[in-house]
């Protein structure tokens, strides 16, 4: 309950920050600010989120390349007790 009304309290605090003091009649007037640092930090987190997505993706093809070489001892392990298996009943 405390985070939630923590939560409130700092989205609440963040608009009052930017909204413009001049048109509302109360505020920072900070937008101009925040658009700016939007701007700015928008190229840094898409660089960001695709190299991210980069290794995940590097990631997802080493365990598929693994998954595949243990299916493909598993089936060679299947095939191997099934030929002693018929071995041994012979």
């Amino acid at each position: 309950m405390k985070a939630i009304i923590i939560g409130i309290v700092i989205i609440a605090a963040a608009v009052f920050a930017i909204l413009p003091a001049d048109t509302v009649g109360f505020g920072l007037s900070w937008g101009d600010d925040v658009l700016a640092f939007l701007r700015g930090g928008a190229p840094v987190i898409a660089i960001f989120l695709g190299l991210i997505a980069f290794f995940i993706g590097i990631a997802d093809m080493k365990d598929r390349a693994e998954a595949k070489k243990e299916e493909a001892q598993s089936k060679q392990r299947d095939e191997k007790n099934s030929k002693q298996e018929t071995e041994v009943k012979n």
